[in-house]
């Protein structure tokens, strides 16, 4: 499969990259220095065509403000893909996004309410653009991140019971990516992916 993946340099695309990689699959990775900027249209067209799958760990790293980011790079790349005829899109967004933020356990629902506002409000921005494309997207919503390994035993579900301060590897989080481009179970939904 021929992968293009936003957000390559980050922690997540980094794991999303090297595993597609082992994996055998042909993969672009999408980098400010050599392709531009994900917000570019003019760019990300140039770059889309030929794909099989595009997948976004597009963020923000360690500031609380979005800058629209996600937003504005959506509507960057689900036109591309739309006239290229790529359909298939994983954007990894987060738990705590829209209304996964009610089934957060106390602790974490406060933290996104008291930091993560803006970064949250942005990745539902996207989220409901890119609901009204034709797209076959899915979105990933991985709790709290870590740079554990890749252990493959983790739950993944449009909603999950989870409590305390629930958390994923970076590493399972993309395999469990590279397995949905695989298994096609959530499209047109959202994976709440956990330990």
């Amino acid at each position: 499969m021929k992968v293009l993946v936003f957000g390559a340099t980050g922690p997540t695309g980094l794991e999303v990259v090297r595993q597609a990689r082992e994996q055998g699959h042909e993969v672009t990775a999408f980098t400010r220095g050599v392709h531009g900027d994900a917000t570019d249209a003019a760019g990300v067209a140039r770059v889309i065509p030929g794909h099989d799958a595009v997948v976004s760990a597009l963020g923000r790293r360690t500031t609380l403000r979005s800058d629209s980011l996600i937003q504005r790079s959506m509507r960057a790349i689900a036109p591309a893909m739309e006239k290229s005829g790529v359909r298939r899109l994983i954007l990894v967004s987060a738990f705590g996004v829209g209304d996964s933020r009610r089934e957060a356990p106390l602790f974490p629902r406060l933290m996104y309410r008291l930091l993560l506002t803006d970064i949250f409000a942005d990745k539902k921005a996207a989220e409901d653009y890119l609901r009204g494309t034709a797209l076959d997207w899915t979105f990933v919503y991985p709790v709290l991140l870590t740079n554990g390994p890749r252990t493959g035993r983790y739950r993944a579900a449009e909603h999950l019971d989870l409590r305390g301060i629930p958390k994923i590897s970076r590493a399972d989080v993309a395999d469990f990516i590279l397995n949905e481009l695989r298994a096609r179970a959530y499209v047109r939904k959202i994976a709440v992916v956990s330990y």
